[in-house]
């Protein structure tokens, strides 16, 4: 099972959270969303819960892409109580609420590659996320 979206960089963008990573609908962002990485998020939540839904193990791979070549790879395993039109937070920990797509994930927003987190500091560049049941 994959699924993929889209989510913009922004100037505000510090990636420095060291315990989660977060991809937003919100179009701006502030100092203070230091674990997003990715603002103006086009998923959908029907479909999101389809992919949980349809997973074939309960890890998966969140593979994020800038410029078609693959930057930053995550296992975490899913959380099948996702319920959040507006945001994905994945979690090192395994605190769980309804934002929470995933739980201990192996990297956090600090974790990422620091030329990724430069990349998307402008707010023109662009992402692509895929969500990917974990082939064991």
């Amino acid at each position: 099972m994959k699924y993929s979206f889209h989510a913009y960089g922004h100037s505000n963008m510090l990636a420095t959270h060291r315990n989660t990573l977060e991809f937003t609908k919100d179009k701006n962002l502030t100092l203070k969303g230091d674990c997003i990485v990715g603002i103006n998020a086009d998923f959908d939540i029907v479909e999101l819960k389809n992919f949980i839904k349809n997973c074939s193990s309960k890890k998966i791979t969140i593979t994020i892409e800038a410029d078609g070549k693959v930057k930053e790879k995550i296992t975490a395993e899913i959380n099948p109580n996702f319920d959040d039109w507006h945001e994905i937070v994945i979690r090192k920990t395994d605190f769980i609420s309804k934002r929470t797509f995933a739980v201990k994930a192996d990297k956090a927003a600090i974790d990422i590659d620091r030329k990724l987190a430069d990349f998307l500091r402008k707010e023109s560049n662009k992402i692509t996320v895929i969500l990917e049941s974990f082939k064991e």
